[in-house]
């Protein structure tokens, strides 16, 4: 009889150096969806930071009244009509 037929892909005996190259690409995608976890993380942070900036509006000009006053001189004293 022959040992491998009849199991799984999976469940065949693998030679420690096929063994070692699957662990190194396991290990190489997991620090590589950790790190693309980071940097979507980083970028979140960014954009609520973004939106939290408060745009400092200018105040309104507001259009004030000035009052109009005739100023008359009457010999040495000053009069002042405001309406």
């Amino acid at each position: 009889m022959l040992a491998g037929i009849g199991l799984p892909a999976s469940a065949q005996a693998l030679n420690p150096a096929n063994r070692d190259a699957l662990i190194q690409q396991n290990d190489l995608q997991t620090l590589q969806n950790r790190l693309q976890r980071q940097q979507f993380q980083q970028q979140q942070q960014q954009f609520r930071a973004q939106d939290r900036v408060i745009v400092q509006q200018p105040p309104p000009v507001v259009p004030q009244f000035k009052p109009s006053c005739r100023t008359q001189i009457v010999g040495t004293t000053v009069l002042s009509n405001c309406r």
